[in-house]
């Protein structure tokens, strides 16, 4: 067996390769396991990608208001292939940060694969085994999809951002940060957008006087909020729809 990491790090988000960057910095033996991307949700499906969207939506709308200036832009259309190979071109200049050699000139060694813990001091990844003194779980979260969504096809946020053709109608679930970037993304692009959540307002973690601010901005823009409905059914032809618990 070899000898022992300081430290191995599961899983290449924002909190993983800060520690694994400061811990080889300061001398420490450290392998970094990430089964997908380096970068995490922020980079790869969230934070990056989603004001990537929410920029080419705002001059899309600007587009539209234009007219109010005395400016006449015509007709405006929205091509959401190119859309997306803007969000993409944006996921990779960023995303050049976050690449292994970075972390392995520090010292660190990247590892690409699913580990398993073989007992509380060793895990193994491809019939690898790595023997470490401590270990550091970064594995962040996954998005929850209601059983009723899991029996059509559906998209999160680790799959919206592969779409290319504009939906004429979207149904969007949470209230989170997230799901009101998106909804409000995809409606100033054009969709019917409807945004449901369980509670009684959208984003629960901010002031409700924020949320309030983003609540008035999102009715005048037409999106449709609906609180306090769970999605219990989706029709077997894939349509959609939602009924109140």
């Amino acid at each position: 067996m070899s000898k022992a990491y300081d430290l191995v790090v599961l899983g290449g988000g924002p909190a993983g390769l800060v520690l694994t960057l400061g811990a080889a910095s300061l001398g420490a033996r450290v392998a970094l396991i990430e089964k997908h991307k380096l970068g995490g949700d922020c980079l790869n499906y969230g934070c990056v990608p989603s004001k990537a969207l929410l920029r080419a939506a705002h001059v899309a709308h600007t587009a539209r208001q234009a007219k109010r200036f005395g400016v006449d832009t015509g007709e405006v259309s929205v091509n959401l292939g190119r859309v997306m190979d803007y969000v993409q071109s944006r996921i990779d200049t960023i995303g050049v940060h976050d690449r292994p050699e970075n972390f392995e000139k520090a010292g660190a060694e990247v590892i690409f694969g699913s580990p398993s813990f073989r007992d509380g001091r060793s895990l193994e990844v491809d019939g690898r085994v790595l023997p470490f003194k401590n270990c550091a779980i970064c594995t962040g979260t996954a998005p929850f999809v209601p059983p009723a969504a899991r029996r059509v096809p559906h998209h999160t946020n680790e799959t919206i951002f592969g779409v290319r053709e504009l939906p004429g109608r979207l149904l969007v679930l949470g209230g989170g940060p997230i799901a009101c970037e998106l909804s409000q993304g995809f409606a100033r692009f054009g969709s019917k957008v409807t945004l449901v959540v369980r509670g009684d307002r959208i984003l629960k973690r901010e002031d409700p006087e924020a949320a309030q601010v983003v609540l008035g901005r999102f009715r005048k823009e037409g999106i449709d909020l609906r609180t306090g409905l769970d999605l219990e059914s989706v029709p077997a032809s894939g349509k959609g729809g939602f009924q109140r618990a």
